[in-house]
């Protein structure tokens, strides 16, 4: 007999800035997993334009009135190491292109080598959203074009704030 696995999923990245297509990946998780929390990443390998606070607090603000999604801060031990302590069932990765399963299969290989009970579970992105990315979001937004489709707006203002004073 298998045995009985939380329905909590855990969901790691680092949101520089959260987009409506993580958005929609946790709209999907949401229609699996009881709890859904958010792990924003302390990524040295990336040029972060928020520091792991203030996206940390984007998401939050984002999703304040969404007790099912909970948000907190990875920034010193692996993404399965952090699904085992809070008892997470599964690792939540979004899929928007071929290349994409190509680098999270990778990814899920690795986890599971670290930890056997810990699964991945892949979401496709809307096909409205395969395109959108944290990145062409940032270039986007540094030359004032307009991502309102791309973003809640509580990142869209601390997007404009940033940009505007000169960060």
């Amino acid at each position: 007999m298998s045995k009985k696995l939380s329905n909590i999923g855990l969901y790691p990245g680092s949101f520089d800035p959260i987009t409506k297509g993580h958005m929609d990946i946790i709209k999907k998780a949401l229609n699996v997993f009881d709890k859904v929390v958010v792990a924003v990443l302390k990524n040295s390998s990336k040029n972060m334009l928020f520091s792991l606070d203030e996206r940390q607090k984007l998401i939050s603000d984002i999703y304040q009135s969404t007790p099912k999604v909970q948000c907190i801060a990875l920034d010193s031990k692996l993404a399965v190491e952090l699904a085992r302590e809070i008892k997470a069932s599964a690792i939540i990765r979004g899929l928007r292109a071929m290349s994409d399963f190509e680098y999270e299969f990778q990814i899920a290989g690795i986890n599971r080598s670290q930890n056997k009970d810990i699964e991945t579970v892949f979401f496709a992105a809307d096909d409205k959203l395969t395109f959108v990315s944290s990145s062409m979001v940032k270039e986007i937004a540094s030359y004032q074009g307009k991502i309102g489709k791309f973003v809640d707006p509580v990142v869209k203002r601390a997007l404009k704030n940033r940009i505007n004073a000169g960060s």
